[in-house]
């Protein structure tokens, strides 16, 4: 009977050990709970044959750079606050230097819906005015500055010497599966390039991304996506005004669709697009100041002197881009 109750508790102790053991060896395989980090910042740049914005060219027609950097704070894996500013290369008839953006805003994501709101502030710095041919005042009276009265554009078209505007947006985007995703966006600017005209943009956009492995294990990712939108623009102030309307005209409405195909290298997109509106050559004229126009049958209510832009007609855009962001790419 000694001999078994001390077999007994010989095996109790080396149990427990065991046990012990097992324990320790358990503990140390689980790993701390990983840092978050809510910063991050995304930046990138590209080049382009044609620089279009909501179906009109910026560039005329001519090829532009462009380049972003935008710091992000995650405030959950859900919401995030955002601000940044890009730089695009331009050709307008004022002769502004550049396009400089400031913005900023919010992303909440519920499920599969994105959402996006936020300002966006669109500078165009080192512009000149132009109205010249003698005047001295608009045609409602309004005196023009030293630099107006100095210089004219060939065509008869004016500009402002600043066209910067702002608007507010809101966006939302729904992603059904690892292919598809839509959206809806809509913009506001009580003052649409500077003119005194109020300007409100809205558009849906479709995308489908093609499986990863459709070029096999190559890295190459293929997408096709387009949109639909349609602009709406208030009256100008008088500095636009023509004979007919001296205090202003009514810029045109107007659509503008594009559709495209895209293909995706690690960081690098390629984006292969075609972009049109249906706005009349007359009517497009009196909205950009177009500083190519010519001719004299474009005429319209709003464009007496005939002369026609094709600033927002069929075009063809090839841009290459590089999209980076801190977390993902440099650490």
């Amino acid at each position: 009977m000694k001999k078994l109750v001390l077999l007994a508790t010989a095996l109790t102790i080396v149990s427990g050990s065991a046990f012990a053991a097992d324990l320790h060896v358990k503990a140390l395989k689980a790993p701390p709970p990983a840092a978050f980090d809510p910063w991050d910042i995304a930046f990138g740049s590209a080049i382009m044959n044609d620089y279009v914005f909501r179906g009109v060219t910026q560039s005329n027609h001519k090829p532009s750079v462009a380049a972003y950097f935008e710091p992000r704070y995650n405030v959950t894996k859900d919401l995030q606050l955002y601000v940044g500013s890009s730089f695009e290369s331009i050709s307008f008839a004022n002769r502004a230097a550049a396009e400089v953006d400031i913005y900023g805003g919010i992303r909440p994501t519920f499920g599969a819906f994105a959402f996006d709101f936020g300002v966006w502030g669109y500078l165009y710095p080192g512009g000149t005015c132009f109205f010249g041919g003698g005047a001295t005042t608009d045609l409602a009276g309004k005196p023009l500055s030293a630099e107006c009265q100095a210089n004219t554009l060939l065509n008869g078209n004016v500009m402002k010497k600043d066209v910067s505007f702002f608007e507010v947006y809101g966006k939302v985007n729904y992603t059904i599966n690892d292919n598809w995703q839509f959206g809806v966006n809509e913009y506001y600017s009580p003052n649409f390039l500077n003119t005194g005209a109020w300007g409100n943009y809205s558009s849906i956009t479709g995308k489908y991304t093609a499986p990863s492995t459709i070029f096999g294990s190559s890295g190459v990712g293929m997408y096709v996506s387009g949109e639909f939108g349609r602009q709406w623009l208030g009256t100008s102030d008088s500095f636009y005004g023509v004979p007919a309307f001296p205090n202003g005209i009514k810029y045109a409405d107007y659509n503008t669709w594009n559709i495209g195909i895209g293909f995706t290298y690690k960081v690098f997109t390629l984006d292969l697009r075609y972009s049109d509106t249906n706005m009349s050559k007359g009517d497009c004229n009196a909205f950009t100041s177009d500083f190519t126009a010519g001719g004299t049958t474009s005429v319209t209510p709003i464009n007496p002197l005939g002369a026609g832009s094709n600033w927002c007609g069929a075009t063809g855009i090839v841009k290459l881009s590089a999209d980076l962001t801190a977390m993902t790419n440099l650490k």
